[in-house]
């Protein structure tokens, strides 16, 4: 990964404690960004288990935030709130004090007031095993690849 991050602006930060749990990757990202980005205004979280999500997955997300006013904006997908998401700068100091086996999702469900989703239907693929891998490889071979058609923001 390091060499494709080479010729652009972003940043490798190791977790040396990833075994501890999600929230540890978690927190020494936004650690880092709070240490080195002072005039950062936002993050977006996302994973790379997830095939779909692409440039334009995280455009509407930096869009919709930037239209709304909203803390947090966040994926939904099957019934249930997550990632890909994005968290403004208020929301720093929680998520670097994320227990080690928590995610965002606990988060995002406590901040319901200050949310606005968006409709991520190809949000519910993640791979976890091979059969996961099949299911997107028979998605992106029928075409259904298209995440435009199926971002759509709602309050």
């Amino acid at each position: 990964m390091a060499r494709e991050l080479e010729n652009t602006s972003a940043q490798l930060i190791p977790n040396p404690n990833w075994q501890r749990g999600l929230g540890s990757s978690i927190r020494t990202g936004v650690q880092q960004l709070i240490n080195t980005s002072a005039e950062a205004e936002a993050v977006v979280l996302l994973t790379c288990d997830q095939p779909f999500v692409d440039a334009l997955v995280i455009t509407v997300l930096v869009d919709a935030w930037q239209n709304s006013g909203k803390a947090i904006v966040a994926s939904r997908y099957v019934n249930t709130l997550g990632i890909p998401a994005l968290f403004d700068r208020s929301c720093f100091d929680t998520l670097a004090a994320l227990p080690d086996d928590s995610g965002a999702k606990t988060f995002i469900q406590s901040r319901l007031a200050d949310i606005l989703t968006v409709e991520f239907e190809a949000g519910v693929f993640d791979i976890d095993t091979a059969a996961d891998f099949e299911r997107a490889k028979a998605r992106l071979q029928t075409g259904e690849d298209s995440s435009v058609a199926e971002i759509r923001t709602s309050p």
